[in-house]
Parts: structure tokens; C-alpha cells; sequence
């Protein structure tokens, strides 16, 4: 089977990387740490215990963030704040933010975690009428 090979970068492009290989997990986190990091209901990483991270561009741009007494990691562009790619555990986990991505997964989400934790306002949004761009 071919090796699967991502491209992704932050919003203010000074930062790329490329991920080959292929990732075996994708969860939609509810946690309140993971709404904190979004700003927004909830977190979309994937996971990969054997993909390979390589940065393009904009390494020491990327800032790494450890909540204290917690497993909670995340990086980000210091300039943007665009979420990043990184390792976990004793650098056995690859953690990529879905979004970071500029090439599309075929794979879908795993599922919800920590759903006791789910924003109250995000019940019913697929009811919700959608717009193609802002209102006007």
C-alpha cells in the first residue's frame, strides 16, 4: 500500500510541514481544554503512532504549550497562533489539528470524546440554516 503524504501550514504561512505516513485516529474533542485551544466547540486531530512530521518552512516559529498537571499539549505559530503539529508522549504519538491541513484526508472521524464536556449550544446545529459566505 502507497504511504500517504499531507501537506499543512498556519494561517500566515511562515510555518509548513508534511506528514507522511498514515494516521490511524480522528477525534472530535469536547474537552474544555480543547474548546479553549479552538475557541469553538471543539477540537478535530488526527492521531498517528507511526506517521513521519518533517517541517518545510517556519520551525522556530512553532511554540509548544503544556497545561501544568495535565497531558493537554498543544503547538501553534507565535505570530498567527494557528494550531500545530506535535509529538506526544515521549515522542510516540503524532497529534495533527485537522484543520492545519492544506491536502484533504479521505478518512472520517473516529468520533466524539469527552462528550460530557459538549458545548450546550452545539446541540441542533445541523439544523441550523448555512450560507456559502457571510450574511448579508
Amino acid at each position: 500500500m502507497e504511504n500517504e503524504i499531507h501537506q499543512g501550514s498556519c494561517l500566515c504561512q511562515q510555518v509548513s510541514y508534511q506528514v507522511e505516513g498514515k494516521f490511524e485516529n480522528f477525534f472530535l474533542c469536547h474537552c474544555g481544554h480543547c474548546k479553549k485551544d479552538t475557541g469553538s466547540a471543539h477540537g478535530a486531530n488526527l492521531f498517528s503512532a507511526t506517521a513521519k512530521l518533517t517541517w518545510l518552512q517556519g520551525q522556530d516559529k512553532v511554540k509548544t504549550f503544556t497545561l501544568k498537571d495535565t497531558r493537554h499539549v498543544r503547538s501553534f505559530c507565535q505570530d498567527c497562533g494557528s494550531g500545530l503539529p506535535n509529538l506526544q508522549f515521549d515522542d510516540a504519538l503524532l497529534v495533527v489539528p485537522a484543520g492545519s491541513l492544506d491536502t484533504q484526508i479521505a478518512m472520517e472521524p473516529n468520533g466524539h470524546i469527552f462528550c460530557r464536556s459538549k458545548a450546550q449550544w452545539q446541540e441542533g446545529l445541523d439544523k441550523v440554516e448555512e450560507f456559502e459566505s457571510f450574511p448579508q
